[in-house]
């Protein structure tokens, strides 16, 4: 029988990222650099630690009499008089000492404007807890805090001079109550101070700019990119979600000579009426603006990547198996990070036993209980976007959305049931079921024992049209193997010269042509 593909159309909004996995770093250090850390850490390490210490005894009483009598839990009006002289006095001072102390050497470039012309700093990348010098830099801005960060001993009472605008992980409405406050002080025309947000929400290893969460751009107000830069022969400051842990990078950063990092201020971004409407709009055109002064490119990966990158590793998964862009994904196949989830539950049970996380053929077959066979290499092939062999998590989901569950319908269901229950006695024996699949999937002695009782759900011997949609209902993988192998059918004897339509095997509405145009059609 003649092999018929049909490949989904790789649509640009469905292509693999450009960057693979911008949430791990790895520092390669060689002996020698062991060895020179170990001795010159011996020395610096301790000396820092005692200067750090002595100047946060000095600066510390000082930040607390300049909250004393203060909310602990945010402020409605912004702090003035000489409360706001001395908060901003200490903590710029201090902030300035703290990061000479630990060996920081700081570049700016451009000039920060002030909050009346634009209300809104967005700093990116953000990969280190190090990048809280550029509040120092752009003189002491608001930042975006959690609440409980007000109560930690010592850095607290600093933070509360910053007037941040709070989260709160216990208030269901907190996203709602902080895009709010963002906006309220972004248009108070100058009387708070200008905000200070990382638009894309977690720490990367700066090779790409991730997608950017839309509250710094919801208000619709001017925008000033913030381009951060750590040029150094060795990276000690990139904390991400696989690499180095927060008290090795702080150990490897105080052991350096120095280290060096570039603030730069672009041009202030004012939205046009277009993007004051859409602040997804707003936000992507300011990330490709800093990507191209960065030289960097941009991806789609946000927070939920590294949820779902955790995710694998607890399935025992290589965690970039966890990568598929869940901003794009989500948008375009309308799934929610729950689904996808539970599509990961499904994968890793498919792809444990291979190597890297990825499915073959063989481990496609086996799951699914079948021999290999035109109709199963045409599915699989269909799966395997890029060619390469192998299906990863991201191809998977796409594969089923896109692919599986518009074959499942229930017209579908019921015409398959209606193929295997031959004798039309609304159940189906062991022997029908045989039967149909070693004709159509042209192995003479194939072995369904298993897959049979697996739909059997009440082991009867019978399969009702019940326990036929239900197990469709969860594998709709099989619903798009038959229908691929009924397509198979009719193009085998389209391609022997029987034109009549009649000749060839009844088939339901949903053709691979069809999805691949209903695929082609989503906007992107």
């Amino acid at each position: 029988m003649p092999q018929r593909v049909f490949a989904l159309p790789r649509q640009e909004s469905l292509f693999p990222p450009a960057v693979l996995n911008p949430f791990v770093q790895e520092v390669q250090l060689t002996t020698a650099d062991k060895i020179r850390l170990l001795l010159v850490g011996s020395v610096l390490v301790p000396l820092r630690v005692l200067c750090l210490t002595v100047l946060l005894v000095l600066s510390w009483p000082l930040a607390a009499i300049a909250t004393l009598c203060g909310p602990t839990k945010g402020t409605s009006q912004p702090i003035k008089g000489w409360r706001r002289c001395l908060g901003h006095a200490v903590v710029s001072c201090a902030g300035r000492a703290f990061f000479f102390f630990m060996g920081f050497r700081v570049t700016v470039k451009g000039k920060r404007v002030n909050s009346k012309e634009a209300p809104i700093l967005a700093v990116a990348p953000h990969s280190s807890f190090f990048d809280g010098i550029v509040c120092v830099i752009a003189g002491l801005p608001s930042t975006v805090s959690r609440s409980e960060n007000l109560a930690t001993p010592i850095f607290g009472r600093f933070l509360r001079c910053l007037q941040p605008v709070l989260v709160s992980r216990l208030d269901p409405d907190s996203r709602k109550n902080t895009i709010l406050e963002i906006e309220r002080r972004a248009t108070s025309c100058g009387e708070w101070p200008q905000v200070l947000i990382f638009p894309e929400g977690t720490c990367t290893n700066r090779s790409c700019l991730i997608t950017f969460k839309q509250g710094a751009f919801i208000p619709g107000v001017p925008v000033q990119p913030v381009l951060l830069r750590y040029p150094n022969s060795h990276d000690t400051v990139t904390w991400t979600w696989q690499g180095y842990k927060a008290r090795e990078i702080l150990l490897l950063t105080l052991s350096q000579l120095y280290t060096n990092v570039e603030v730069e201020f672009l041009p202030p971004h004012v939205p046009t009426e277009e993007e004051k409407q859409e602040p997804s709009l707003f936000a992507h055109r300011v990330r490709d603006t800093m990507a191209t002064a960065l030289g960097v490119p941009v991806t789609d990966h946000t927070y939920e990547d590294c949820r779902l990158m955790i995710s694998a590793g607890e399935l025992t998964l290589p965690m970039e198996a966890g990568l598929v862009e869940f901003t794009k994904i989500s948008r375009k196949l309308n799934l929610k990070l729950d689904n996808i989830k539970k599509e990961l539950e499904g994968f890793a049970a498919i792809a444990s036993e291979s190597k890297g996380g990825r499915i073959g053929i063989e481990e496609f077959a086996k799951f699914l209980k079948l021999p290999i066979s035109p109709a199963l290499n045409e599915l699989f092939t269909l799966f395997d976007r890029n060619g390469d062999g192998t299906i990863d998590f991201r191809e998977y989901v796409i594969g089923l959305t896109v692919l599986c569950r518009p074959a499942n319908t229930k017209g579908t269901i019921q015409m398959l049931f209606k193929l295997f229950d031959v004798d039309d006695d609304g159940r189906i024996t062991q022997e029908e079921f045989t039967s149909l699949l070693r004709s159509s999937l042209g192995v003479p002695d194939l072995d369904v024992t298993k897959l049979f009782q697996d739909i059997d759900a009440d082991g009867s011997g019978k399969i009702t049209y019940t326990e036929f949609e239900d197990f469709a209902l969860k594998h709709p993988e099989y619903s798009k193997l038959f229908t691929t192998y009924l397509e198979l059918q009719r193009h085998h004897a389209l391609h022997s010269g029987d034109t009549d339509p009649a000749a060839a095997p009844p088939t339901n509405t949903v053709s691979p042509e069809a999805e691949d145009s209903a695929s082609d059609k989503k906007e992107d």
